[in-house]
């Protein structure tokens, strides 16, 4: 990984008790219903005595809340959240994916479940995979990676409701147009699902890939697109995705 150097061209001083701090607050994030200390220290790679003295500063000061034994976001990340300008958290979110885009040299996607709706938050192109066709994300959700992979976070309500408003209509041959066969995601540790994949399901000459992303209630995706000529390299950029990605775009998540 890059490490990012002061403007003075030094190496930044980091302080190792506030990295495995924000590392647990985020992988808290991912737990809407909450996660013991045990799940948060396996998620973080932390040990549990550590896990344990950081949990409580961070319950004390109101970012984390404990619950019959689990922790969940509290009201002070929820402040953040409220607090953040929406220009700068668009402003990392393309910067994010820009740079995610030219490292795997594919195109890259960022969609959010909001007010009943799948919605293309932001997308970013890499030289040789073009962006697919973004007008019709929403009513598409059904054939792309990442409304597949809404699609199964969902709860059954969600589903049901947005199946009735946006039919799955065929796009290609391949497309799936039985609710039955889309695939189910628990939104529990959705860090470590498989990612979800389509061939040709919403255009012929692209291939897709994505992986969920849960930030306290919210949920997302995070997918890329490459052209069939490319689809050999999905399963190795899939995995890049949910092993090192996700805690970024969590944090986004906060801000959009």
């Amino acid at each position: 990984m890059t490490t990012t150097l002061a403007a003075d061209g030094t190496a930044p001083t980091l302080i190792t008790s506030a990295q495995r701090a924000l590392r647990l607050l985020a992988a808290a994030a991912h737990y809407p219903k909450g996660a013991t200390a045990k799940q948060l220290a396996r998620d973080t790679g932390l040990a549990l005595g550590t896990t344990y003295h950081l949990l409580r500063t961070l319950v004390h000061d109101r970012y984390l809340e404990r619950r019959a034994g689990h922790y969940v976001t509290g009201p002070a990340v929820s402040g953040l959240a409220r607090e953040e300008c929406p220009a700068a958290g668009r402003a990392r979110l393309n910067t994010l994916l820009g740079t995610l885009a030219d490292e795997l040299s594919a195109a890259v996607y960022f969609s959010w479940y909001r007010a009943g709706e799948v919605e293309l938050v932001g997308a970013a192109e890499a030289p040789g995979a073009p962006l697919i066709d973004r007008n019709r994300w929403r009513a598409g959700a059904h054939a792309h990676a990442a409304g597949k992979t809404l699609l199964a976070l969902m709860t059954a309500e969600e589903r049901r409701d947005h199946l009735a408003r946006y039919p799955m209509v065929p796009f290609t041959p391949y497309t799936l147009r039985d609710p039955e066969h889309l695939p189910m995601l628990s939104r529990q540790g959705p860090r470590h699902a498989t990612p979800i994949t389509q061939f040709q399901e919403y255009s012929l000459d692209a291939a897709g890939a994505a992986v969920p992303i849960v930030a306290g209630n919210g949920i997302g995706a995070v997918s890329i697109s490459l052209p069939m000529a490319q689809a050999h390299r999905l399963a190795g950029i899939a995995s890049q995705l949910r092993t090192r990605l996700a805690d970024d775009f969590a944090w986004v998540a906060f801000g959009i």
